[in-house]
């Protein structure tokens, strides 16, 4: 069996779902099959253009210029080959080979939702509505789905309004190694490096602007914590540049010398500010999985999610919860109640804390790389040899 992974174009600046399309392609040559990446490049993209007309070129290039190359090399494929969209956002290649073996991995269904069942927190425009329907029209042509969580496979069938052929849930495995390490020691280092005063502990966020990723609720809670417990303890958000709205927020903060934020850290950053961290602080709204649970748990660090699938599926019983942040009323109420269960996780025992980082790191021996290879091997070679 050849393997043909499709993957979303570089320049369009996605970073975990080319990682995630690299841990697939290095996965199975591992273990001995023969495997290529197709992807579109830039080549419309590459005029010169204000950066609103530069995703209109990008479009070109995904939806005009790749489907005739992705129809030219067709010629040369034979019937052992398996087409692999490592994105459900793919969609609209999907009929380029649905008479072919194929499977479609499918991480969130977000954008769908908000353009075909409606999201308070994220309402979609004319353009944006079209452009979903395009993806929904391309994937479900297809006859073989793998999910990364059952909640992203709920959403799926529900969109669908079918049970697929093939649909089987493989979770996530993680695409960087993380591990505990020296925690005195990384906080020092991250003191030197960022020049933030980190030595005593930290709140981590890893994330980005997306509305899901409710960084607003991160400073109402951090608010709260800070006038109810006296704590003077920094909030690191760690990813996407601040948002204008997120900087007026900051910037109004009685604690805003105390919130500090990191964009275009590297790897090893990355690793160091989860094994340094007093906690994870990650109250999203929605997920597809929900990568920076399984990291953090890894790297030795408390984690503390929102109390709705699929956070739930990835933490189990080894993190610890709070509501989903309301959409109008009861905010207050909310950063309150939630602000009490960080201050428990910050006063934990050495023992109590111990005993959580022990249950985060047997929690994430569920997904390691080697595990995931195996079960997309199976399901793999059930499509392939499907009459």
């Amino acid at each position: 069996m050849k393997i043909i992974f499709f993957s979303h174009p570089k320049f369009i600046g996605h970073q975990s779902m080319p990682r995630y399309t690299q841990m697939l392609n290095i996965g199975f040559k591992k273990i001995g099959y023969s495997t290529e990446v197709w992807e579109p490049t830039a080549i419309a993209s590459t005029l010169p253009a204000p950066k609103t007309f530069k995703k209109w070129l990008g479009y070109i290039d995904q939806y005009m210029f790749f489907p005739l190359r992705v129809k030219m090399k067709l010629r040369n494929v034979n019937k052992n080959t398996l087409f692999v969209f490592t994105d459900n956002a793919l969609g609209p290649w999907v009929p380029l080979v649905k008479k072919y073996k194929h499977v479609i991995h499918c991480h969130d269904f977000l954008a769908q939702r908000s353009a075909f069942e409606g999201i308070e927190e994220n309402s979609t425009g004319y353009t944006g509505m079209l452009y979903q329907k395009m993806i929904r029209n391309g994937y479900s042509q297809g006859k073989n789905f793998i999910s990364v969580s059952k909640k992203t496979q709920t959403d799926l069938h529900r969109l669908l309004g079918f049970t697929p052929k093939i649909s089987q849930v493989v979770y996530n495995a993680m695409n960087r190694s993380f591990s505990p390490q020296p925690i005195a020691d990384t906080r020092t280092l991250l003191t030197h490096l960022t020049g933030f005063s980190l030595n005593e502990g930290y709140l981590l966020h890893i994330g980005g602007n997306q509305w899901y990723k409710n960084r607003i609720g991160i400073i109402e809670i951090y608010e709260q914590l800070r006038f109810r417990f006296k704590l003077e303890i920094p909030l690191l958000l760690i990813g996407t540049a601040p948002d204008e709205n997120l900087k007026k927020l900051i910037l109004a903060s009685p604690f805003h010398k105390d919130i500090h934020c990191l964009s275009n850290c590297t790897d090893e950053m990355v690793k160091n500010a989860y094994a340094g961290a007093s906690l994870l602080l990650y109250p999203s709204l929605d997920e597809g999985f929900g990568w920076p649970i399984a990291e953090a748990m890894a790297s030795g660090c408390p984690v503390i999610t929102t109390n709705h699938p699929p956070m739930t599926e990835v933490g189990e019983n080894a993190a610890f919860y709070i509501p989903r942040r309301p959409t109008r009323n009861n905010v207050e109420k909310w950063a309150f109640e939630a602000s009490s269960i960080v201050h428990k996780v910050l006063t934990l025992s050495p023992e109590s804390r111990n005993k959580t980082i022990s249950n985060g790191l047997k929690n994430v021996e569920r997904f390691k790389q080697e595990k995931m290879i195996a079960q997309l091997d199976n399901i793999y070679n059930q499509i392939i040899s499907q009459p």
